[in-house]
């Protein structure tokens, strides 16, 4: 695989035990594209949400949003102001995304990925629980404490993405 840590979010969400909450095909993850040759590698994303610092060199013919946080901050603090701002800033990215599937992406697709993930997940009302093993999936240094830690900062997900309309949000996760 060109791109580490690539995987449909909603198949995996499936796998686990929970289809009824996010469809196949809507939300993918991964690592950076610079290896990518062809959109099929990546399941032909509609929209790409780069969360690296850099751009990415192609975007194979998606719609694209560049949605960054500087390095130095320490994504899986969320209650962070900066990084609440950078989240919401996110959700907000996915609910206005033009085109489906939506790929989120940084560097290796684990950490501002996996946050980025869990935040929607919790916005789908996704169990804890799953959303922590769906973040676990990932190959690379992942800690169940720095995920826990993540949702325990986002608390209420309706209070916590406070610029997003969490309900528009959830429609156009689900395709619905």
């Amino acid at each position: 695989m060109s791109c580490v840590n690539f995987r449909d979010v909603g198949e995996w969400i499936t796998l686990l035990g929970r289809g009824d909450l996010l469809p196949a095909g809507r939300l993918l993850r991964g690592g950076k594209l610079d290896a990518v040759q062809e959109a099929a590698e990546i399941s032909n994303p509609g929209t790409i949400v780069n969360l690296r610092q850099g751009p990415d060199r192609q975007t194979f013919g998606a719609e694209y949003r560049h949605v960054s946080i500087p390095n130095s901050y320490e994504k899986y603090d969320t209650t962070d102001p900066t990084v609440r701002r950078w989240l919401n800033a996110v959700a907000q990215a996915v609910c206005d995304a033009p085109a489906f599937p939506v790929m989120l992406h940084c560097t290796s697709g684990k950490d501002r990925t996996g946050v980025a993930v869990a935040l929607l997940l919790t916005a789908l009302d996704v169990p804890r629980e799953i959303i922590v093993e769906e973040y676990l999936l990932s190959d690379g240094e992942v800690e169940q404490a720095w995920i826990e830690r993540a949702l325990d900062g986002i608390g209420d997900v309706r209070r916590y993405l406070a610029r997003v309309e969490v309900q528009r949000l959830r429609t156009s996760l689900r395709g619905a």
